[in-house]
Order: structure tokens, then sequence, then C-alpha cells
């Protein structure tokens, strides 16, 4: 019989770790929190230094009554994940089994694989009060937060809505930027373009694309077609000539391992998974994966701001790299990257468990998702510790009739260094480009690419001209947010931490307060209410550098500086002003009507738009004595043959939205996404990273 029990977070853990311990450790999962704040009520004690009133939640009492049976008479080893929900949950355990302090021991590590949790246990230590604390801090000001706020909501807008410290901030972004777009007044300028080569027989065939760059002194800002093609009939006789040609050698750095933000990012804009998914996907690879006959954590934590990796971890890598490429590969010493200033140094970056686990070495045994993640990180950690790229780069000017002055710029990779492995952001587009036949109508166009071969020019040389190229373009709005433009965001803002983010988005899509448009975030109608009645409200917990501000004190919570009940206080005196002040002048958005011109088909009334739990309906202004409603079109033509009607917006018996046509039952047209105009697909190409792997929602 087990003399130990080890209690983690999740099943698979529970079943990766219970490989690596012998037959004394009785692995058990608790399924995360066993211990929270009630859910009927605030449950804090506000005249009691802000005392939290912990409950076991229903769906927990079989779990913990099991926990406590399973730890009688054994020593007992809390193993939650290394963050401040892991020291939190390790907390409530050690209350709830409520044993000999000296029985119970937190282990910690960073990633699951059989050397790291046997030293972990070789090394036990004892609950972090810092980091506790910390965790109470945040919990409680959330609570404090979503419990004035939601209700508040509830009824001045509609029922089932919700406001959060960071969710509500995120919502503020988003809306500010569709309001930028919708203000945003294009302007029309115009590019010129030629394509040359060289008279000399061993280069003439290389045709190369150069782009007017000045006029005299001036840069060139062509705004009408009528100038651009003054300019062009001018230079369609005259001459070309080299000015100059410069060339430089330019070194391209490798960069560091990923955090959790920057994962989040490049898995969106690389491989189309929102950051909901990429957690998900991490979250399995962390936690283990049966490989034949082993079971192997994959990846280290994937919640983590740190770009710091172990020495362990950097000797193997460097063995890996010389024995794979070569010792050219390498730089004379191991690449170091520096965190950002809020960093927990005591984590690692995001990185394999081991170098030697190549992703087409345990393809076999992942699923597309867990294959295509894992590739990501492996790949970007290998490159964060291979050598310099470097690029010759070519520029070369111009001269048409002596005013004009054209750029053209190549860029010939003389050592591939990292690049061997990981190719960064532009070479990876340009690389998808390529294989879409994207790359092929820029080349039609006569834009410039400083990636295309150059002719070896000499300064003084006449070139031949073969084709000048007018170009119209307009300025365009910034783009919408999407997963990873919305998260580097937040991030740079300092908007919450690396938990936080995917499951922001995930709230603000899940109560509709935004929508996906092709790749991109919008907020819906209700979202923009929302946001706009808090800040009107409560402009102190909408602003962003308050928000930031918020979390620096969290995080010197758990670095010992800051009292947590103090950062409480300060907090909520005025908060708590705030919401008496806005439940008296808050706009009541639930009494205003909105005329249709429709009239009741059952009591001959006006229909009017009214304001509910999902949104706008209309309703009979009768009401109560008539409760005749119906949901609004959408002013899409539902798409089935033969039918003349439009689909609505609905919603599933179990919450979840989707589009029928108005002429149920007669017509039994589904979707869960609307169908997609010519328009809205360039929209929709325009503000999305076109991501390798199609994104699905």
């Amino acid at each position: 019989m087990a003399k130990k029990l080890v209690i983690v977070e999740s099943p698979a853990k529970a079943k990766t770790i219970n490989k690596f311990l012998g037959k004394d450790y009785q692995v058990e999962a608790c399924f995360g929190h066993v211990r929270d704040l009630p859910k009927s009520k605030m449950g804090v004690d506000f005249e009691t230094s802000f005392t939290p009133r912990y409950v076991i939640p229903t769906k927990a009492r079989k779990v913990v009554n099991h926990l406590k049976k399973a730890a009688r008479g054994k020593e007992v080893f809390l193993a939650p994940d290394p963050d401040r929900e892991g020291e939190a949950i390790s907390w409530h355990l050690t209350a709830i089994l409520d044993k000999n302090p000296k029985a119970i021991h937190r282990v910690e590590f960073n990633e699951i694989t059989k050397e790291a949790v046997k030293k972990a246990f070789e090394h036990p230590r004892v609950i972090n009060e810092k980091l506790v604390n910390a965790q109470q801090a945040r919990r409680i000001l959330d609570r404090i937060v979503g419990y004035e706020l939601s209700p508040l909501l509830w009824k001045k807008v509609s029922r089932g809505l919700s406001a959060g410290r960071v969710q509500s901030v995120a919502l503020r972004l988003v809306v500010e930027r569709e309001d930028e777009i919708k203000k945003f007044i294009p302007e029309e300028y115009w590019s010129l373009c030629v394509k040359l080569s060289s008279h000399r027989a061993s280069e003439k065939e290389k045709v190369f694309v150069a782009k007017l760059d000045r006029i005299g002194k001036d840069r060139a800002e062509l705004k009408s077609e009528e100038e651009t093609l003054k300019i062009k009939a001018t230079l369609e006789k005259g001459t070309f000539q080299v000015g100059s040609v410069d060339k430089k050698e330019r070194a391209r750095r490798p960069q560091a391992p990923y955090t959790t933000s920057k994962l989040q990012q490049e898995a969106y804009n690389r491989l189309g998974f929102p950051a909901a998914k990429t957690m998900r996907v991490a979250q399995m690879l962390y936690e283990g994966v049966d490989i034949g006959d082993e079971s192997v954590g994959l990846i280290t934590y994937m919640r983590t701001d740190s770009v710091q990796v172990a020495k362990s971890a950097l000797g193997e890598v460097t063995q890996f790299i010389q024995q794979t490429f070569g010792k050219e590969y390498l730089p004379g010493t191991p690449n170091v990257y520096k965190s950002k200033k809020s960093a927990q140094e005591a984590h690692e970056a995001i990185r394999p468990t081991s170098a030697f686990r190549t992703p087409e070495s345990i393809k076999a045994h992942l699923s597309h998702d867990e294959f295509k993640l894992y590739e990501l990180i492996w790949s970007k950690f290998v490159a964060s510790q291979m050598s310099e790229a470097r690029d010759l780069v070519t520029s070369v000017e111009i001269v048409a009739e002596k005013d004009y002055f054209f750029k053209a710029s190549g860029t010939i990779n003389l050592f591939p260094g990292f690049s061997k492995v990981f190719l960064d952001a532009k070479a990876h587009r340009k690389r998808r480009e390529k294989a879409e036949g994207i790359g092929e109508q820029t080349e039609e166009r006569g834009e410039e690419d400083d990636e295309q071969p150059l002719p070896d020019l000499v300064e003084s040389e006449l070139l031949k001209l073969h084709e000048l190229i007018g170009d119209q373009h307009f300025t365009k709005p910034p783009a919408r947010y999407n997963d990873a433009s919305l998260v580097k965001a937040l991030e740079e803002d300092g908007i919450g931490r690396p938990s936080t983010y995917a499951p922001t988005i995930h709230t603000l899509l899940a109560r509709e307060y935004v929508h996906r448009k092709g790749g991109a975030l919008m907020p819906s109608e209700l979202g923009e209410i929302v946001m706009r009645q808090l800040l009107e409200h409560f402009p102190k917990i909408m602003d962003i550098q308050f928000t930031a501000l918020m979390e620096e004190e969290l995080d010197k919570i758990e670095e010992g500086e800051l009292d947590w009940v103090r950062v409480l206080k300060d907090f909520y005196e005025p908060f708590q002003k705030s919401v008496a002040d806005a439940k008296l002048q808050m706009k009541d958005v639930k009494q205003e009507i909105t005329e249709t011109g429709q009239v009741c088909e059952k009591c001959g009334k006006p229909m009017v738009i009214r304001w509910g739990r999902f949104g706008k309906f209309i309703a009979c202004s009768g009401f109560p004595e008539c409760k005749n409603t119906k949901p609004i079109s959408t002013g899409v033509a539902c798409p089935q043959p033969g039918c003349n009607g439009s689909l609505i917006k609905r919603k599933s018996k179990r919450g979840r939205p989707f589009y029928g046509c108005s002429n149920y039952p007669t017509c039994t047209y589904i979707s869960n996404q609307l169908p997609k105009t010519e328009t809205e697909t360039k929209e929709a190409a325009d503000q999305a990273p076109t991501p390798t792997v199609e994104e699905k929602h």
C-alpha cells in the first residue's frame, strides 16, 4: 500500500507523474480549485480586513471527500502548477486536509519529466504565503469589480451581462479601434515603379524593379493619377542610369524562446490558432503525451513571462545543434535574452523538455494540432541558441532625367544561421505568399521586392527600360484587433498577465460583446453600449494606466513589498462611491424604445425594439398584456434555393448562437455563421493575417 499521496490538478498530469514515481506513491487529481468564493454572494467580509469566506463548490465535494480519505495516514505532496493559482490550490488543499503541517509538502517543477519530478521530490518546500496573498488579492479584487458592476449592467442594460477588471479594458481597446476605423477617411496616393535590366551581355536577362523615391531633394509623394501619368510620360523617353551601388553585410539575430504572449501571437499568425486553442493544446503537451511505452511532458510550463533557460537545457541544445548542423551554427557563447521587468525569473521560457526530441521523430504520436504547436515551440527554442544569419544587402539608386531618383534593393543570404530552423516573420510570410501564389501578383504589378535578385550593377552604367508602372493606392485604416494583436496590446499596456489573455478574449466572445469577422475581433452593438456606460461612470476602472498600476501592485504583493489588504482597501473605498453614483446616474438602456413601423399581428399595437438578455428583439408595445415577440433579421438573405426569407440570429437550448431562416418551419436552413459576401471576404483578407491553417471557430 502506498505511503505517500501526491495531488495534482488534472488526471492527465496524474497519469504522467504516476509513471515516474514508485509504488510508495499514490497520485490523485483535484480537478483544479477545491475551495473558492461562493457563487451566490460576494463572499468577502469587508468589516474584517477583506476576509474571504471560502466554500467547497458542489462539483468539488466528491473529489474533496475522496482526497481526505486518501490522505489518512499518509505523507502528502502537493504538486499543482508552478504559479499563483497552483500555490493557492496547494494552500486550499492544506486547509481542507487538516493534517499536521509537517506531513504536507509543496513540490514544484517547471517540466513534467522523470528527472525534473524526482528532483522536485528531493527538495520539497513550504507553501509560499506571498504567492497565496497575491492570488487572494487578485481573486477578491476581480470579485469586487464583477459582483458590483455586473448587477448594475443587468438592471440598466440587460440580464446575463458581466464586467471585469481586465475584460472591460480589453473591450475598450476593441471598441476604440472600431471607432478609429469608422472615422478614418482614406486618402489617395500613387506609386511609380520601373522595370529595368543591364545592357551588359552577362546581366541583361535579369530584369529588376525599382521604385520612385525622390524628385530632386524631396521625397516622392504622388497624389493623383494625372501627376503620375505626367511623370511617366516624361520618363518613358528618358534614360536611366545607375547613380550609386551600396553593398553591406547585415546580421540577423535569433529571437528569444517563447513567453506565453509571444506563443499566442505567433500561433495565431502562423497556425491560425485562437489564443484559447493555443493554451489548450499547450496544456496537453505540458501534462504529458504517450510516446510509445513512455509518458512524458513535451514542453515546459506554458504560463510564463520569462525568457530564462535552465543551464541543463542550454547544454543539451548546444550539443544537439553541433551534432545536427555543425559547429559553425553555434555562437561563440550561448545567447542570453533579457526578460521584461515584471517577469518571474524563477520560471523558464516555454521550450521542449528535450531538444533531441525533434517534431518529426514523435509526429506519429501527436494529433495534428499538437504536432504543429510542438514544432513551433521546438523550432523557436533551438533557433534561439543558434548563430546569426548573415545577408548581403545591396541598395541601388537609379537616376532618370537628372531629377528622378529610383531605389532598388536586393538581399542574398550568405549564411542561414538560425533561419535553417526558424524563419523570421517576414521570411515566413514571403514563403507562405509564394506557396499561395500571392508573390506572383506583386511581381506582375511591378512592386519593388527587397528579396529580388539584382544584377551586378556598376555606377554610371546606362540601363534598359522595359516598363513604367503607375499604381493607385489608398491609405488604410488601422487593422481591427485579432487574437495576436490584442494579446500584444494587452501585454504592452501591462493589462493582465500570461494566464489571463486567452480567458479574456474567450469571455468577450462568450458574452457577445465581440464577434469574429474573418480573423478580426469586432465589437457588437451590445459591447459598444456596455463599454461606453462603464467608461462614463467608471473612468478609473476603464483607464489603461490605472489597470496596469493595479497589476504592478499585485506583483509587489507577490514580492512581499505591499500588504494585500492595504491594496484592496485603497481600491475599494473610491470604487464603492462610484458604484453608488452610477446606480443613480447611469442611463437605463432597457427603457429605451425604438419604433419599427410594424404592427403586432396579435393585438394591432405598434411593434418596438427592446433590449433583452440576448440583445435586441422586436416586441409588442402592449406588453405585459400582449407578449408577442420576434427576433430581428440580420438583413442577410437565406441562401436556400427558392427561399425568400432572411437569416435571423437565434439561440440553441444550450445557449449557443446560430442563424436560421425567418420562414421556419417551411425552410429549415441553419448555420453557425452568416454566409460571407464578396465584400466581407475581401475585408477579412485585409484585416486578418491569412493564417496557414484555417482557423476553426
